[in-house]
């Protein structure tokens, strides 16, 4: 087996949770360099790695075939964009891009240099959503009628990433955790027809959306998202309501925290949830009412991984394509149109 060499563009919360302990156990990656412009933290932690202080330097090397662009969010386009033009395959953390122009030019860029481009939209492979995923695809709720999703938490406090506070194109919350619960509506229900949102600034001194209230309507269903900072007290994750019953499950995913208290992702119990976080499915059927508590499924972030080695060495696509990814930065662009107009917008 050929390891893939890859590398890092930035080494912050993203590149030490999410890609670099995933890539460091894998046998079909190798995590051979990261651009660091004057820390070394990379090199203390995988001391054979090797430490670029330039965009330029890293895409100059010609041992690297995938880069990872995990830098603020307005940055993504112009550092994918170099990527491309270098030759090497690119992940792009998400959002993909601050707006759907931006996210059609690097599809069309990626195309034409024939390399690989894929959007870390990782939150596909919680087992949260994966469990919601099995139970709406088995039918046994019937005809959605209902869906309603939140990615809450609780935090008055400003970010200490200045960047994720001044207000630009590709910043807000909307970005941030909407990314993540758009992007799972379209993969259960596909792209909706129209959209209406409220986006609103909580926090003292805040000058980008912390909050946000985004209907999606379907021919048949409504799908309601929704993201606050000033929950304390969760609400479930996911509610899911059909002509048969409902489906109620709790944000309860261990992926995070484990990678946070240093847990590795080879270990045997990786992404699975405790027995307390089942979900509760009622179903009512020739008038007989059914609860039921139902196991989770199994957090799996290195199946995205798994997939991107397979699409590079076996030119298989993607798990996350450009086009997915663009379309949740259309539903952006559509929300942020209905809060500033007030009005229902379509898609």
């Amino acid at each position: 087996m050929k390891s893939i060499n890859t590398a890092l563009c930035a080494f912050g919360m993203s590149g030490q949770l999410f890609h670099a302990p995933f890539i460091d156990v894998s046998p079909k990656f190798k995590l051979h360099g990261v651009l660091e412009r004057s820390k070394n933290l990379a090199e203390a932690k995988y001391p054979d790695v090797m430490t670029y202080r330039r965009i330029e330097e890293l895409l100059e090397d010609k041992n690297v075939d995938l880069v990872i662009v995990n830098t603020p969010n307005i940055t993504h386009y112009e550092f994918a964009k170099k990527v491309i033009l270098s030759g090497k395959h690119v992940i792009i953390e998400k959002p993909f891009t601050a707006s759907v122009t931006e996210a059609k030019s690097l599809i069309d860029l990626a195309e034409q240099h024939n390399v690989k481009l894929s959007v870390f939209h990782n939150r596909r492979w919680d087992s949260d959503f994966k469990t919601v995923e099995k139970i709406i695809n088995a039918g046994v709720l019937g005809e959605i009628v209902e869906a309603e999703f939140h990615y809450d938490r609780f935090s008055p406090s400003l970010s200490y990433k200045v960047h994720k506070e001044i207000p630009s194109d590709g910043v807000g919350n909307i970005y941030d955790l909407g990314s993540h619960i758009i992007d799972q509506a379209l993969v259960l229900f596909g792209m909706p027809q129209k959209v209406f949102a409220v986006l609103d600034t909580r926090r003292k001194d805040s000058k980008v959306d912390d909050y946000f209230d985004i209907k999606l309507f379907y021919p048949s269903h409504y799908v309601n998202l929704k993201s606050s900072y000033f929950v304390l007290e969760p609400l479930p994750a996911y509610s899911v309501h059909g002509k048969k019953g409902s489906f109620v499950k709790s944000k309860s995913d261990v992926q995070e925290n484990d990678l946070q208290s240093g847990k590795m992702p080879d270990t045997m119990d990786w992404g699975v949830e405790p027995d307390a976080e089942k979900g509760l499915l009622h179903t009512l059927s020739n008038g007989n009412s059914k609860k039921s508590f139902i196991h989770s499924e199994r957090g799996d972030y290195m199946a995205f991984y798994d997939e991107v080695y397979e699409a590079i060495r076996f030119d298989k696509p993607m798990p996350v394509s450009g086009y997915e990814a663009m379309n949740v930065i259309k539903i952006i662009q559509a929300a942020i149109e209905s809060h500033l107009n007030h009005r229902i917008i379509e898609v």
